[in-house]
């Protein structure tokens, strides 16, 4: 399999799990200040929603890519 069919769908398996799966979350740490020997962290958790036209335009332009790298060969 050549690098383009490769990519094409890695899209489309991107755009269906935005489409099932619309946000993700994630935790950032952050270090909010060192006094010493005493340091304070924060963990703060960050959600991400995809919109469903992301997902689609993944699977549509990775159908796509799959239809044209076809053709070529």
């Amino acid at each position: 399999m050549n690098t383009v069919k490769i990519v094409a769908i890695m899209l489309i398996v991107a755009g269906v799990l935005g489409l099932v799966y619309d946000r993700f979350s994630y935790t950032k740490e952050t270090q909010e200040a060192k006094l010493g020997p005493l340091e304070l962290t924060v963990k703060d958790t960050q959600t991400v929603y995809v919109p469903v036209w992301v997902g689609v335009g993944a699977i549509v332009a990775g159908g796509g890519l799959l239809l044209f790298a076809g053709r070529k060969n």
